[in-house]
């Protein structure tokens, strides 16, 4: 397939262009920010997938601006972060949500941007900080593998919520819970371990599921 110049999606911290593009041909353009879609809408994009997104260092995304796009006659697919939160609260509008993160904020399961919102290097868009989403799923298969109890989960996955977003690591975390007494030095080294080696990172998961979905609209 020749490179499509009209599809367009909005990644680069839950994935990489270079990783996107091997799943989708499409454009790939940094993390959507405000006055992005009708920046799209002029080039003449007919399928915007939404990924990634600026949450509170600059002015995020208008919801008008998605459904104008909508109303003009362009697909939007969204999931996995901004694209998620954007999608539960469109997809009433038409716009796609896709993934598991998408179905939780449309199901309230959760509410708050920063179960999504990651600290990010400001040249290349990569993540600096864990998510919460990621971090609750981790802690829970660490749960189910065993290493910690149900007590312990829930101290400590209320740690790292009330920890600001730009701070959320499961080094630190693991070594603030063992501070504070809620789980045992040893068993905060073995946590740590297994986060580092097993983490479940849902939003990666859901970010191929939005170029997935994309790929099967525009060849239906």
């Amino acid at each position: 397939m020749s490179k499509n110049t009209k599809i367009l999606v909005f990644a680069g911290t839950s994935i990489s262009h270079e990783d996107a593009a091997k799943v989708l041909d499409a454009t790939y353009w940094p993390p959507i920010s405000r006055g992005d879609i009708d920046k799209a809408i002029r080039q003449g994009y007919v399928t915007i997938g939404i990924i990634d997104g600026i949450f509170f260092s600059r002015a995020a995304v208008a919801h008008k601006e998605i459904i104008r796009a909508i109303k003009e006659g362009i697909t939007v697919v969204g999931g996995c972060s901004m694209g998620a939160l954007r999608a539960s609260e469109l997809d009433v509008h038409g716009m796609t949500g896709v993934g598991q993160i998408y179905e939780w904020y449309r199901d309230g399961v959760i509410e708050d941007d920063d179960e999504v919102a990651v600290a990010t290097n400001p040249d290349t868009f990569e993540p600096v900080s864990n998510p919460m989403v990621n971090i609750r799923e981790t802690f829970k298969a660490a749960l189910e593998s065993g290493i910690i109890s149900d007590d312990e989960f829930s101290h400590i996955t209320e740690l790292a919520k009330r920890t600001h977003y730009t701070e959320r690591s499961y080094f630190g975390i693991t070594k603030e819970a063992s501070r504070k007494g809620i789980i045992a030095e040893d068993k905060a080294s073995e946590l740590l371990r297994f986060c580092m080696e097993s983490e479940c990172n849902v939003k990666r998961e859901d970010a191929l599921l939005v170029l997935e979905k994309i790929k099967q609209i525009i060849t239906e």
